[in-house]
Protein backbone atom coordinates (compact mmCIF):
# COMPACT_ATOMS: atom_id res chain seq x y z
CA UNK A 1 0.00 0.00 0.00
CA UNK A 2 1.67 3.21 -1.33
CA UNK A 3 -0.27 5.33 1.03
CA UNK A 4 0.56 3.50 4.15
CA UNK A 5 2.85 6.12 6.25
CA UNK A 6 6.39 4.89 5.85
CA UNK A 7 5.99 4.16 10.50
CA UNK A 8 3.75 1.81 9.80
CA UNK A 9 6.17 -0.57 7.04
CA UNK A 10 8.65 -0.83 9.74
CA UNK A 11 6.11 -2.16 12.46
CA UNK A 12 5.07 -4.52 9.84
CA UNK A 13 9.02 -5.13 9.11
CA UNK A 14 9.48 -6.35 13.07
CA UNK A 15 5.96 -7.61 13.70
CA UNK A 16 7.31 -11.28 13.48
CA UNK A 17 10.01 -11.04 15.27
CA UNK A 18 8.37 -9.44 18.15
CA UNK A 19 5.51 -11.80 17.74
CA UNK A 20 7.61 -14.26 18.50
CA UNK A 21 9.08 -12.97 21.73
CA UNK A 22 5.44 -12.22 22.78
CA UNK A 23 4.97 -16.22 22.55
CA UNK A 24 8.05 -17.15 24.08
CA UNK A 25 7.06 -15.17 26.86
CA UNK A 26 3.49 -16.17 26.94
CA UNK A 27 5.20 -19.50 27.81
CA UNK A 28 7.34 -18.57 30.52
CA UNK A 29 4.96 -16.82 33.13
CA UNK A 30 6.63 -15.51 35.73
CA UNK A 31 4.82 -13.41 38.80
CA UNK A 32 6.35 -9.90 39.95
CA UNK A 33 9.62 -9.48 41.04
CA UNK A 34 10.70 -12.66 39.45
CA UNK A 35 10.14 -12.16 35.87
CA UNK A 36 14.00 -13.28 35.37
CA UNK A 37 13.47 -15.93 32.10
CA UNK A 38 11.47 -13.08 30.69
CA UNK A 39 13.41 -10.38 31.05
CA UNK A 40 16.40 -12.45 29.61
CA UNK A 41 14.46 -12.22 26.55
CA UNK A 42 13.90 -8.71 26.35
CA UNK A 43 17.12 -8.01 26.99
CA UNK A 44 18.24 -10.51 24.32
CA UNK A 45 16.23 -9.30 21.48
CA UNK A 46 17.10 -5.47 22.83
CA UNK A 47 20.31 -6.40 21.73
CA UNK A 48 19.33 -8.25 18.76
CA UNK A 49 17.84 -4.97 17.37
CA UNK A 50 20.37 -2.55 18.12
CA UNK A 51 19.65 -0.94 21.42
CA UNK A 52 22.14 -0.17 24.14
CA UNK A 53 21.03 -2.08 27.19
CA UNK A 54 21.41 -1.36 30.98
CA UNK A 55 20.13 -4.42 33.08
CA UNK A 56 19.15 -4.17 36.87
CA UNK A 57 18.24 -0.49 36.92
CA UNK A 58 16.33 1.28 40.34
CA UNK A 59 18.22 -2.27 42.13
CA UNK A 60 15.52 -4.08 40.61
CA UNK A 61 17.02 -7.16 38.62
CA UNK A 62 14.42 -7.73 36.06
CA UNK A 63 14.35 -3.81 35.12
CA UNK A 64 15.58 -2.99 32.19
CA UNK A 65 15.92 0.31 30.02
CA UNK A 66 17.17 0.24 26.64
CA UNK A 67 17.99 3.42 24.31
CA UNK A 68 18.77 3.62 20.22
CA UNK A 69 19.81 7.36 18.77
CA UNK A 70 21.47 9.76 19.24
CA UNK A 71 20.74 13.50 20.51
CA UNK A 72 16.79 15.22 20.21
CA UNK A 73 14.02 14.42 22.12
CA UNK A 74 13.68 11.69 24.03
CA UNK A 75 10.89 9.12 23.60
CA UNK A 76 9.62 6.79 26.19
CA UNK A 77 8.32 3.66 25.26
CA UNK A 78 7.43 1.04 28.31
CA UNK A 79 6.98 -2.37 28.36
CA UNK A 80 5.81 -5.08 30.90
CA UNK A 81 5.86 -8.52 31.33
CA UNK A 82 4.75 -9.76 34.86
CA UNK A 83 2.02 -12.70 35.20
CA UNK A 84 -0.35 -13.59 37.15
CA UNK A 85 -1.04 -16.54 40.25
CA UNK A 86 -3.86 -19.00 39.51
CA UNK A 87 -3.96 -17.98 35.93
CA UNK A 88 -2.24 -20.61 34.44
CA UNK A 89 -4.14 -22.09 31.17
CA UNK A 90 -4.02 -23.98 27.68
CA UNK A 91 -3.55 -21.28 24.86
CA UNK A 92 -5.87 -21.58 21.45
CA UNK A 93 -8.86 -23.26 23.35
CA UNK A 94 -12.19 -22.23 24.83
CA UNK A 95 -12.15 -24.28 28.10
CA UNK A 96 -10.61 -23.50 31.75
CA UNK A 97 -7.64 -25.97 31.36
CA UNK A 98 -4.31 -25.23 33.29
CA UNK A 99 -0.55 -25.83 32.47
CA UNK A 100 1.42 -27.73 34.50
CA UNK A 101 4.40 -26.51 34.24
CA UNK A 102 3.39 -23.16 34.78
CA UNK A 103 3.12 -23.72 38.37
CA UNK A 104 -0.58 -21.85 38.20
CA UNK A 105 0.97 -18.53 36.89
CA UNK A 106 -0.22 -17.69 33.32
CA UNK A 107 -0.58 -13.86 31.74
CA UNK A 108 -4.31 -13.05 32.28
CA UNK A 109 -3.81 -9.49 32.03
CA UNK A 110 -1.55 -9.36 28.57
CA UNK A 111 1.23 -8.63 29.67
CA UNK A 112 3.61 -11.08 27.03
CA UNK A 113 2.07 -8.74 24.67
CA UNK A 114 2.43 -5.13 26.16
CA UNK A 115 5.93 -5.93 26.61
CA UNK A 116 6.55 -7.68 23.30
CA UNK A 117 4.36 -4.90 21.54
CA UNK A 118 5.85 -1.23 23.19
CA UNK A 119 9.09 -3.03 21.97
CA UNK A 120 8.08 -3.53 18.49
CA UNK A 121 6.68 0.12 18.70
CA UNK A 122 10.20 0.88 19.70
CA UNK A 123 12.37 -0.48 17.66
CA UNK A 124 10.30 0.69 14.70
CA UNK A 125 10.64 4.16 15.87
CA UNK A 126 14.58 2.96 16.17
CA UNK A 127 14.23 2.17 12.51
CA UNK A 128 12.77 5.52 11.31
CA UNK A 129 15.52 7.56 12.97
CA UNK A 130 17.77 5.64 11.42
CA UNK A 131 16.54 5.49 7.93
CA UNK A 132 15.56 9.57 8.22
CA UNK A 133 18.98 10.71 9.85
CA UNK A 134 17.05 12.51 12.80
CA UNK A 135 18.29 13.11 15.52
CA UNK A 136 16.47 11.57 18.48
CA UNK A 137 16.14 8.73 21.17
CA UNK A 138 13.94 6.00 21.88
CA UNK A 139 13.90 4.46 25.00
CA UNK A 140 12.44 0.95 26.45
CA UNK A 141 12.06 0.25 29.48
CA UNK A 142 11.06 -3.13 30.31
CA UNK A 143 8.73 -2.44 33.54
CA UNK A 144 8.41 -5.61 35.89
CA UNK A 145 5.69 -6.05 38.83
CA UNK A 146 3.51 -3.88 37.76
CA UNK A 147 0.49 -6.42 39.30
CA UNK A 148 1.13 -4.97 42.56
CA UNK A 149 4.92 -4.60 42.83
CA UNK A 150 4.62 -0.70 41.66
CA UNK A 151 8.16 -1.26 39.88
CA UNK A 152 7.69 1.99 37.86
CA UNK A 153 7.38 4.29 40.84
CA UNK A 154 10.71 3.01 42.53
CA UNK A 155 11.96 3.49 38.74
CA UNK A 156 10.49 7.21 38.91
CA UNK A 157 12.32 7.98 42.72
CA UNK A 158 15.13 7.01 41.33
CA UNK A 159 15.06 9.34 38.17
CA UNK A 160 14.98 6.71 35.05
CA UNK A 161 12.79 9.01 33.61
CA UNK A 162 13.71 12.89 34.50
CA UNK A 163 15.13 13.30 30.77
CA UNK A 164 12.21 12.17 28.80
CA UNK A 165 10.22 14.31 26.82
CA UNK A 166 6.83 12.12 26.61
CA UNK A 167 6.08 8.83 27.58
CA UNK A 168 3.94 6.26 25.79
CA UNK A 169 2.62 2.90 26.41
CA UNK A 170 -0.66 0.39 26.46
CA UNK A 171 -2.39 -1.87 27.61
CA UNK A 172 -4.62 -4.87 26.20
CA UNK A 173 -8.47 -4.51 26.14
CA UNK A 174 -11.86 -5.12 24.08
CA UNK A 175 -11.50 -2.18 22.10
CA UNK A 176 -8.98 -0.21 20.38
CA UNK A 177 -8.69 3.77 21.88
CA UNK A 178 -7.02 5.96 23.66
CA UNK A 179 -7.26 5.39 27.10
CA UNK A 180 -9.05 7.49 29.36
CA UNK A 181 -6.63 8.99 32.38
CA UNK A 182 -8.42 7.37 34.70
CA UNK A 183 -6.59 5.04 37.55
CA UNK A 184 -6.83 4.83 41.64
CA UNK A 185 -3.46 5.72 43.45
CA UNK A 186 -3.27 2.88 45.89
CA UNK A 187 -1.32 1.45 48.47
CA UNK A 188 -0.47 -1.99 49.71
CA UNK A 189 0.86 -2.06 53.32
CA UNK A 190 1.28 -5.32 55.70
CA UNK A 191 -0.70 -5.59 58.93
CA UNK A 192 1.00 -7.95 61.73
CA UNK A 193 -0.42 -8.57 64.82
CA UNK A 194 1.70 -10.30 67.51
CA UNK A 195 0.05 -11.75 70.77
CA UNK A 196 0.47 -14.26 73.18
CA UNK A 197 0.09 -18.43 72.29
CA UNK A 198 -1.22 -20.10 74.76
CA UNK A 199 -3.46 -23.65 75.60
CA UNK A 200 -7.10 -22.26 73.94
CA UNK A 201 -8.58 -24.78 76.35
CA UNK A 202 -6.44 -25.31 79.72
CA UNK A 203 -5.45 -21.50 79.83
CA UNK A 204 -7.50 -19.26 77.32
CA UNK A 205 -6.72 -16.60 79.62
CA UNK A 206 -3.14 -16.37 79.25
CA UNK A 207 -3.62 -16.36 75.56
CA UNK A 208 -3.70 -13.21 73.18
CA UNK A 209 -5.16 -13.93 70.07
CA UNK A 210 -3.30 -12.17 66.60
CA UNK A 211 -5.99 -14.10 64.69
CA UNK A 212 -8.68 -12.42 66.77
CA UNK A 213 -6.86 -8.33 66.05
CA UNK A 214 -7.07 -9.05 62.07
CA UNK A 215 -10.58 -10.23 62.56
CA UNK A 216 -11.61 -7.11 64.40
CA UNK A 217 -9.76 -5.21 62.29
CA UNK A 218 -11.82 -6.23 59.21
CA UNK A 219 -14.35 -5.86 60.81
CA UNK A 220 -13.65 -2.57 61.69
CA UNK A 221 -12.77 -1.56 58.11
CA UNK A 222 -15.90 -2.93 57.05
CA UNK A 223 -18.17 -0.79 59.23
CA UNK A 224 -15.77 2.15 57.65
CA UNK A 225 -16.60 1.75 54.17
CA UNK A 226 -20.29 3.25 54.43
CA UNK A 227 -18.01 6.55 55.70
CA UNK A 228 -15.39 6.94 52.79
CA UNK A 229 -15.84 8.57 49.61
CA UNK A 230 -17.99 5.86 46.78
CA UNK A 231 -15.06 5.75 44.93
CA UNK A 232 -12.56 4.13 46.75
CA UNK A 233 -11.80 0.61 47.38
CA UNK A 234 -10.09 -1.67 50.39
CA UNK A 235 -9.70 -5.07 49.96
CA UNK A 236 -7.19 -7.65 51.96
CA UNK A 237 -5.91 -11.24 52.35
CA UNK A 238 -4.39 -12.88 55.01
CA UNK A 239 -0.59 -13.92 54.67
CA UNK A 240 -0.84 -15.51 58.08
CA UNK A 241 -4.04 -16.98 59.34
CA UNK A 242 -1.75 -17.35 62.67
CA UNK A 243 -1.81 -21.57 61.78
CA UNK A 244 -3.48 -24.73 61.40
CA UNK A 245 -4.19 -25.90 65.07
CA UNK A 246 -7.42 -24.41 66.72
CA UNK A 247 -6.17 -25.37 70.32
CA UNK A 248 -3.67 -22.94 70.06
CA UNK A 249 -4.03 -19.20 70.42
CA UNK A 250 -2.62 -17.60 67.71
CA UNK A 251 0.25 -15.59 68.69
CA UNK A 252 0.96 -13.65 65.26
CA UNK A 253 -1.11 -13.34 61.86
CA UNK A 254 -1.04 -11.25 59.07
CA UNK A 255 -2.90 -9.22 56.89
CA UNK A 256 -2.14 -7.33 53.73
CA UNK A 257 -4.95 -4.61 52.86
CA UNK A 258 -4.64 -2.64 49.74
CA UNK A 259 -6.47 0.97 49.79
CA UNK A 260 -7.38 2.78 46.77
CA UNK A 261 -8.80 6.18 46.23
CA UNK A 262 -8.93 8.58 43.30
CA UNK A 263 -6.01 10.65 43.96
CA UNK A 264 -2.90 10.41 46.47
CA UNK A 265 -3.78 12.74 49.02
CA UNK A 266 -7.52 10.79 49.93
CA UNK A 267 -5.40 7.70 49.74
CA UNK A 268 -3.10 8.68 52.32
CA UNK A 269 -5.91 9.47 54.19
CA UNK A 270 -7.59 6.50 54.09
CA UNK A 271 -4.69 4.78 54.78
CA UNK A 272 -4.32 6.57 58.35
CA UNK A 273 -7.95 5.99 59.02
CA UNK A 274 -6.76 2.04 58.43
CA UNK A 275 -4.44 2.52 60.62
CA UNK A 276 -6.17 4.08 63.38
CA UNK A 277 -8.82 0.80 62.84
CA UNK A 278 -5.63 -1.67 63.15
CA UNK A 279 -3.78 0.26 66.54
CA UNK A 280 -8.15 -0.25 67.81
CA UNK A 281 -7.58 -3.65 67.08
CA UNK A 282 -4.51 -4.08 68.82
CA UNK A 283 -5.73 -2.45 71.75
CA UNK A 284 -8.82 -4.68 72.17
CA UNK A 285 -7.16 -7.98 71.63
CA UNK A 286 -3.88 -6.79 74.23
CA UNK A 287 -1.65 -7.36 71.09
CA UNK A 288 1.06 -5.55 69.05
CA UNK A 289 0.32 -4.42 65.48
CA UNK A 290 3.35 -3.77 63.27
CA UNK A 291 2.48 -1.95 59.41
CA UNK A 292 4.82 -2.24 56.75
CA UNK A 293 3.98 0.31 53.31
CA UNK A 294 5.15 -2.79 50.59
CA UNK A 295 4.15 -0.68 47.37
CA UNK A 296 2.14 2.23 46.72
CA UNK A 297 0.92 3.95 43.41
CA UNK A 298 -0.32 7.16 42.23
CA UNK A 299 -3.08 7.83 40.23
CA UNK A 300 -3.01 8.69 36.56
CA UNK A 301 -2.40 12.06 35.18
CA UNK A 302 -4.10 13.28 31.75
CA UNK A 303 -2.41 15.04 28.79
CA UNK A 304 -4.52 16.52 26.27
CA UNK A 305 -1.88 17.09 23.71
CA UNK A 306 -0.90 13.35 23.91
CA UNK A 307 -4.10 12.13 23.99
CA UNK A 308 -5.09 14.36 20.92
CA UNK A 309 -2.12 13.50 18.75
CA UNK A 310 -2.57 9.51 19.60
CA UNK A 311 -6.46 9.68 18.79
CA UNK A 312 -5.44 11.20 15.11
CA UNK A 313 -3.16 8.35 15.11
CA UNK A 314 -6.17 6.18 15.47
CA UNK A 315 -8.39 7.44 13.29
CA UNK A 316 -5.90 7.57 10.45
CA UNK A 317 -5.09 3.63 11.17
CA UNK A 318 -8.53 2.76 11.70
CA UNK A 319 -9.06 -1.07 13.98
CA UNK A 320 -7.56 -4.16 13.51
CA UNK A 321 -7.89 -6.40 11.01
CA UNK A 322 -8.95 -9.96 12.17
CA UNK A 323 -9.13 -13.34 10.06
CA UNK A 324 -12.31 -15.56 10.28
CA UNK A 325 -10.28 -17.76 12.49
CA UNK A 326 -9.93 -15.30 14.46
CA UNK A 327 -13.50 -14.27 14.77
CA UNK A 328 -14.22 -18.18 14.77
CA UNK A 329 -12.28 -18.55 18.35
CA UNK A 330 -13.47 -14.94 19.55
CA UNK A 331 -16.73 -16.30 19.33
CA UNK A 332 -15.76 -19.38 21.27
CA UNK A 333 -14.58 -16.72 24.32
CA UNK A 334 -17.41 -14.86 24.11
CA UNK A 335 -19.65 -18.11 24.59
CA UNK A 336 -18.00 -18.07 28.35
CA UNK A 337 -18.46 -15.36 29.08
CA UNK A 338 -21.95 -13.71 30.84
CA UNK A 339 -23.58 -11.20 29.46
CA UNK A 340 -22.79 -8.72 31.71
CA UNK A 341 -18.81 -8.98 30.85
CA UNK A 342 -19.95 -8.17 27.71
CA UNK A 343 -22.15 -5.34 28.44
CA UNK A 344 -19.58 -3.81 30.66
CA UNK A 345 -17.00 -3.60 27.97
CA UNK A 346 -19.43 -1.74 25.65
CA UNK A 347 -19.95 0.82 28.32
CA UNK A 348 -16.62 1.38 29.43
CA UNK A 349 -16.00 1.99 25.68
CA UNK A 350 -19.01 4.26 25.31
CA UNK A 351 -20.21 1.68 22.88
CA UNK A 352 -23.95 0.76 22.27
CA UNK A 353 -24.40 -2.92 23.12
CA UNK A 354 -23.80 -5.44 20.25
CA UNK A 355 -24.35 -9.11 21.23
CA UNK A 356 -22.90 -9.94 17.86
CA UNK A 357 -19.70 -8.39 17.94
CA UNK A 358 -16.82 -10.97 18.54
CA UNK A 359 -14.04 -8.22 18.02
CA UNK A 360 -13.33 -4.60 18.33
CA UNK A 361 -14.50 -3.19 14.55
CA UNK A 362 -14.00 0.61 15.50
CA UNK A 363 -11.97 3.22 17.25
CA UNK A 364 -14.28 4.74 19.82
CA UNK A 365 -14.23 8.83 20.25
CA UNK A 366 -12.44 10.42 22.86
CA UNK A 367 -15.56 12.02 24.18
CA UNK A 368 -17.21 8.76 24.00
CA UNK A 369 -19.76 8.73 27.21
CA UNK A 370 -17.63 5.92 29.28
CA UNK A 371 -18.85 4.08 32.58
CA UNK A 372 -16.12 1.63 33.57
CA UNK A 373 -14.88 0.59 37.03
CA UNK A 374 -11.28 1.72 37.59
CA UNK A 375 -8.21 -0.11 38.80
CA UNK A 376 -4.85 0.73 39.59
CA UNK A 377 -1.10 1.09 37.80
CA UNK A 378 2.03 2.40 38.83
CA UNK A 379 2.03 3.88 35.35
CA UNK A 380 0.21 6.66 37.01
CA UNK A 381 3.45 7.77 38.85
CA UNK A 382 5.33 8.27 35.55
CA UNK A 383 2.03 10.35 34.17
CA UNK A 384 3.15 12.58 37.03
CA UNK A 385 7.18 13.23 36.39
CA UNK A 386 6.73 12.87 32.23
CA UNK A 387 3.89 13.65 29.62
CA UNK A 388 2.14 10.61 28.83
CA UNK A 389 -0.25 8.73 26.83
CA UNK A 390 -1.60 5.17 26.97
CA UNK A 391 -3.64 3.05 24.56
CA UNK A 392 -5.41 0.27 24.47
CA UNK A 393 -5.23 -2.27 22.32
CA UNK A 394 -8.27 -5.10 21.29
CA UNK A 395 -6.17 -7.95 21.93
CA UNK A 396 -9.24 -10.01 23.14
CA UNK A 397 -12.77 -11.03 22.49
CA UNK A 398 -15.24 -8.46 23.22
CA UNK A 399 -16.04 -8.61 26.97
CA UNK A 400 -13.49 -10.68 27.98
CA UNK A 401 -12.15 -9.53 32.17
CA UNK A 402 -8.66 -8.96 32.23
CA UNK A 403 -7.29 -11.42 35.10
CA UNK A 404 -9.21 -14.41 33.48
CA UNK A 405 -8.37 -17.66 32.21
CA UNK A 406 -10.02 -16.51 28.80
CA UNK A 407 -7.58 -13.88 28.75
CA UNK A 408 -4.49 -15.67 29.34
CA UNK A 409 -5.87 -18.81 26.58
CA UNK A 410 -6.05 -15.93 24.07
CA UNK A 411 -2.77 -14.56 24.80
CA UNK A 412 -1.08 -16.40 21.51
CA UNK A 413 -4.02 -16.05 19.61
CA UNK A 414 -4.19 -14.09 15.98
CA UNK A 415 -6.09 -11.42 17.55
CA UNK A 416 -3.84 -11.23 20.07
CA UNK A 417 -1.01 -10.74 17.52
CA UNK A 418 -2.96 -8.70 15.38
CA UNK A 419 -4.28 -6.29 18.01
CA UNK A 420 -0.50 -5.75 19.26
CA UNK A 421 1.09 -4.98 15.70
CA UNK A 422 -2.18 -2.48 15.42
CA UNK A 423 -1.37 -0.27 18.64
CA UNK A 424 2.12 -1.05 18.04
CA UNK A 425 1.90 1.41 14.75
CA UNK A 426 -0.23 3.84 16.59
CA UNK A 427 2.24 4.51 19.17
CA UNK A 428 5.09 4.37 17.02
CA UNK A 429 3.32 6.69 14.85
CA UNK A 430 2.84 9.57 17.81
CA UNK A 431 6.48 9.00 18.52
CA UNK A 432 6.95 10.15 14.87
CA UNK A 433 4.70 12.85 15.67
CA UNK A 434 5.96 14.24 18.60
CA UNK A 435 9.48 13.95 16.76
CA UNK A 436 8.08 15.81 13.78
CA UNK A 437 6.39 18.67 15.65
CA UNK A 438 8.40 19.62 18.75
CA UNK A 439 5.59 22.05 19.43
CA UNK A 440 3.72 18.88 20.03
CA UNK A 441 6.36 18.19 23.14
CA UNK A 442 6.02 21.69 24.69
CA UNK A 443 2.53 21.66 24.49
CA UNK A 444 2.52 18.43 26.49
CA UNK A 445 5.08 19.22 28.92
CA UNK A 446 2.93 23.07 29.55
CA UNK A 447 -0.54 20.98 30.27
CA UNK A 448 1.72 18.67 33.02
CA UNK A 449 2.88 21.60 34.94
CA UNK A 450 -0.17 22.69 34.73
CA UNK A 451 -2.14 20.50 36.35
CA UNK A 452 0.48 19.64 38.69
CA UNK A 453 0.68 22.97 39.89
CA UNK A 454 -1.47 22.96 42.96
CA UNK A 455 -0.24 19.52 43.79
CA UNK A 456 3.10 18.31 42.54
CA UNK A 457 4.11 15.00 42.96
CA UNK A 458 4.96 13.29 46.48
CA UNK A 459 5.70 9.50 46.28
CA UNK A 460 3.55 6.91 47.47
CA UNK A 461 6.57 4.99 48.88
CA UNK A 462 8.43 5.77 51.61
CA UNK A 463 12.03 6.90 51.46
CA UNK A 464 13.44 4.28 53.17
CA UNK A 465 11.61 1.55 51.44
CA UNK A 466 13.14 -1.10 48.44
CA UNK A 467 11.76 -2.85 45.93
CA UNK A 468 10.28 -5.58 47.68
CA UNK A 469 11.86 -8.78 45.64
CA UNK A 470 10.20 -11.31 47.78
CA UNK A 471 6.76 -9.75 47.14
CA UNK A 472 5.57 -13.19 45.45
CA UNK A 473 6.11 -15.63 48.29
CA UNK A 474 3.95 -12.81 50.17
Amino acid sequence: MQNTPEIWRHVDAKAPELIALADRVWDMPEPLYAEFRSAAEHVEELNRQGFRVEQGVAGIPTAIMAEAGEDGPVIAILGEYDALPSLSQEAGIAEPRAVAHHNGYGHGCGHNLLGAGAMLAATAVKDWLAARGIKGRVRYYGCPAEEGGAAKTFMVREGLFKDADIAITWHSQSFTEVAPAASLANSRVDFTFTGRASHAAAAPHLGRSALDAVELMNVGVNYMREHMDSAARIHYAYLDAGGVAPNVVQPRAKVRYSIRHPDTPGMRALLERVKKIAQGAALMTETTVKVEIISGVSNLMANTPLEEAMQQQFELLGPPEYTDADREYARAIRATLSVEDIQAAFRAAGRTYDPDMDLCDQVPPRDAPRQFMIGSTDVGDVSWVVPLVQAHGATCAVGTPLHSWQMTAQGKSGHAHAGMVHVAKVMAATAVAAIENPALIEAAKADLAKRLAGTPYDCPIPAENVPPLDMAKG
